[in-house]
């Protein structure tokens, strides 16, 4: 993002970033507790005004040096306050476009399943493979493709065992550490306004969509 304040921080309509993620997390009544990994040493969060979550939010002072490290680090200072058999859903904070129907259609889809899984989209745009100089060296098969979204759902127990075993440092996400368990993540239906802020100009194309949104 090529900014001074950390990404999750950054301004979205008047709110941090974070703030869209953990607002439509505790939205749901259906999820009891939202910790928030941060960066230990993390001067920004306190900053902000977390009221309205009042006791359902808890930020977790823990995190690591990659995405998965942070999550692996979160299950592990969480542990006391989930059971082996609960769900975890595993949401990025830089996608604030999250909407409650596919927040649902993710917890319904996979409460009875015995791995559990996550949201994706189908890809829909032509697929090339670059070669080193600069080319196209070919075409790719989309067909079959999904391009993966969060948040990702699993149990405790599968969950940080997968992380357990992870690189902690190249885990992609939490469905490829579940992945390498000899396990198949269930793939739900989710939403191109489920974008994540990535680059600057991502910014304005999420304000764009939380005020088009009615959930």
């Amino acid at each position: 993002m090529n900014r001074d304040l950390p990404k999750q921080y950054s301004d979205l309509c008047g709110r941090p970033l974070l703030y869209y993620a953990i607002r439509r997390m505790s939205e749901d009544s259906r999820i009891r507790q939202v910790f928030v990994v941060l960066a230990p040493g993390d001067k920004h969060f306190a900053r902000h005004d977390w009221r309205e979550f009042e006791s359902r939010l808890t930020p977790l002072y823990c995190g690591g040096e990659s995405r998965a490290a942070s999550v692996f680090n979160g299950l592990v200072a969480a542990r006391d306050a989930i059971e082996a058999s609960d769900w975890v859903l595993v949401h990025d904070a830089a996608r604030p476009c999250l909407g409650a129907d596919a927040l649902a259609r993710l917890i319904d889809e996979l409460a009875g399943d015995e791995t559990g899984g996550l949201l994706a989209i189908p890809v829909a745009d032509t697929l090339k493979r670059a070669g080193s100089d600069g080319r196209v060296a070919q075409t790719e098969p989309r067909e079959s493709l999904w391009r993966a979204q969060t948040p990702q759902m699993f149990r405790y127990r599968l969950l940080i065992e997968a992380l357990r075993r992870a690189d902690l440092d190249t885990a992609a996400d939490e469905a490829r550490a579940v992945e390498d368990l000899g396990v198949k993540p269930r793939l739900v239906m989710g939403s191109g306004r489920n974008i994540k802020v990535t680059w600057p100009e991502d910014l304005a194309l999420a304000e764009l969509v939380l005020k088009h949104m009615k959930d």
